[in-house]
């Protein structure tokens, strides 16, 4: 009898600890928003030391098409636009309107939302973009990468949250090239 006891005892602490385990990671996530990540496909430089993005002062977002059968939502290109000039307006990066520009441009790959499985094993959504840092004046492609905007929070769900995380991958890929201030 008292081996039952102290089992269910301990299944209550597992439960009510796996509980604020919990609290906590979605207060993060509230804080912290979707998170924003990259993997370059054609680096910009050779050198993960070197800075050759220093002579841009301007950064535009340009045309990112569908390229994932358009399942992805009328609404998402909008919100991205708009997360990416406050993502680019809280960063370090200068943004004069008469400088040499960087635009960024892409191909959305994979666009999901929370589906099932998301919701037995946790909410993960997230998109991925095939993007390019293109000179505008000379239309020279210098550098490709996998950016890629995602949610593992349920306070972080939704088309906005994967378009603030996408917007984040793509002014993190351009500061990692870009001399500190």
């Amino acid at each position: 009898m008292r081996t039952i006891t102290v089992s269910i005892i301990l299944l209550g602490l597992v439960g009510v600890l796996s509980g604020c385990f919990t609290a906590i990671k979605e207060g993060v996530g509230v804080a912290r928003g979707a998170k924003g990540v990259y993997a370059p496909v054609q680096p910009i430089a050779a050198s993960t030391e070197a800075r050759p993005l220093g002579t841009y002062r301007r950064f535009e977002l340009g045309t990112i098409t569908d390229d994932f059968g358009g399942k992805t939502p009328s609404q998402f290109l909008p919100l991205l636009r708009q997360a990416f000039a406050e993502q680019l307006a809280d960063s370090d990066l200068p943004n004069s309107p008469g400088g040499k520009t960087l635009l960024i441009r892409g191909k959305i790959l994979h666009y999901e939302s929370e589906d099932m499985v998301g919701a037995a094993v946790g909410p993960l959504e997230q998109i991925v973009v095939r993007a390019e840092l293109v000179d505008k004046g000379t239309g020279q492609v210098l550098g490709t990468a996998n950016c890629i905007g995602r949610t593992t929070e349920r306070v972080n769900l939704g088309v906005a949250k994967k378009a603030d995380g996408l917007a984040k991958a793509f002014i993190s890929w351009i500061e990692s090239r870009y001399p500190l201030p």
